[in-house]
């Protein structure tokens, strides 16, 4: 089976893993990520970076030239697409940038123009209602018309498209799976002297932006009534709520139970997360958020909660997007946004050890069984197998 995905995600290698455990699955599977050979990610990373072609054998990243170099919906590829296409010959062609990508709309028609006779599919992490104009709405037409299968990222995803009039196979697994090498549980006793928190201290943790849809205003509200249990907050992020956040502490009385740390390399994340005793998302649901084709954002995976999950951690998220389906029976789940009902579930943990305890070991073997690197390369290969039978 010969696989051909295409993504800006790639030119990340820690990102490319579930695809490298794919090639190792069969001795007859090749995978080739094809990715931009220039691009600028944004953000922290505002720079270019300039890609590089890796061969492994069964599994290569080729870099292609490449039309926009920052946005996604507007990324193509040029001209050594088409010999790549001719040479390659894939059985499956993934474009992992939304029912809307240029790319997508590309590779549909190059797989048509060539007769290669691959079976398209593309993945998305879209989970909220909307409706397109002219002429994204011909696009979209288009690139689901030509549609065999689609990977989507969360449930909800899965229910618009369904909802839109999509009736062939869909899969929801996330993009990106979690390296159970790197997170694993691992005690932390000098990270914790370092940091000046004590033993008896619970730990409650927050990794991501510092920003308001991440509801860290409401976890903030919800800890200032627990001052009466001995706990510290660790902040492990960046974001533009971070003086914010310190007023906050300040004038809720506990700033000197924050930690806030500046973001750290990925391969030291899972140090941070081993000193928590809970780790909480508590996403909320925003309609300010306006592209030229959607409204709104929720919660779309939450992929910090797997990576907890890995190091046994307990894990406490509100009820947005993707949320509950991720945690499932081994995490406790609030409403969003509601500070008190997030403070019972703290004060649970909190005067329940052993419950936490347990929460920490089904979240672990939920982790290992379902979002693995292996255990999602298992799953997908499982899809396309189904698409190449049908």
């Amino acid at each position: 089976m010969k696989i051909l995905v295409a993504s800006h995600t790639y030119i990340v290698d820690l990102n490319r893993e579930k695809f490298r455990a794919l090639a190792r699955l069969q001795p007859n599977i090749e995978v080739t990520l094809i990715v931009p050979k220039r691009w600028r990610p944004g953000g922290v990373q505002n720079k270019i970076i300039e890609c590089q072609y890796l061969d492994e054998g069964n599994f290569k990243v080729v870099p292609l030239s490449n039309f926009s170099e920052n946005n996604q919906g507007l990324l193509t590829f040029g001209l050594d697409l088409v010999s790549l296409l001719k040479t390659f010959k894939p059985d499956i062609i993934q474009v992992e940038q939304g029912s809307k990508a240029l790319t997508y709309t590309q590779l549909i028609t190059l797989n048509n123009l060539l007769g290669l006779k691959a079976k398209n599919v593309f993945f998305t992490w879209w989970n909220l209602p909307y409706e397109l104009k002219f002429p994204v709405s011909v696009l979209e037409a288009y690139n689901l018309k030509y549609t065999d299968g689609i990977v989507v990222g969360n449930q909800d995803g899965k229910d618009i498209l369904k909802q839109k009039g999509y009736t062939r196979k869909i899969e929801v697994m996330p993009q990106l799976g979690v390296d159970e090498n790197l997170f694993k549980p691992e005690p932390q006793p000098q990270l914790k002297a370092e940091l000046g928190i004590n033993l008896d201290e619970f730990v409650v943790g927050f990794v991501g932006r510092f920003v308001e849809e991440k509801g860290l205003m409401t976890l903030a509200k919800a800890l200032a009534g627990l001052k009466d249990y001995s706990w510290k907050w660790v902040l492990l992020g960046r974001g533009e709520l971070r003086s914010q956040l310190l007023e906050m502490a300040e004038n809720l009385g506990f700033k000197d139970r924050l930690i806030l740390i500046e973001s750290v390399p990925h391969d030291q994340v899972q140090r941070y997360i081993n000193l928590m005793d809970t780790l909480v998302l508590p996403s909320e649901t925003t309609y300010k958020f306006k592209t030229l084709t959607a409204v709104g954002w929720k919660e779309q995976f939450g992929h910090v909660l797997i990576e907890a999950m890995a190091c046994q951690v307990p894990v406490i998220g509100s009820d947005s997007g993707e949320i509950p389906h991720v945690i499932a029976d081994t995490g406790l789940i609030f409403p969003e946004g509601n500070e008190q009902a997030l403070r019972d579930v703290l004060s649970q943990l909190i005067t329940q050890p052993e419950f936490a305890k347990q929460l920490g070991q089904r979240g672990y073997q939920r982790a290992m069984t379902h979002y693995t690197n292996t255990a999602l390369a298992q799953e997908l290969l499982a899809f396309y197998q189904q698409l190449l039978t049908t």
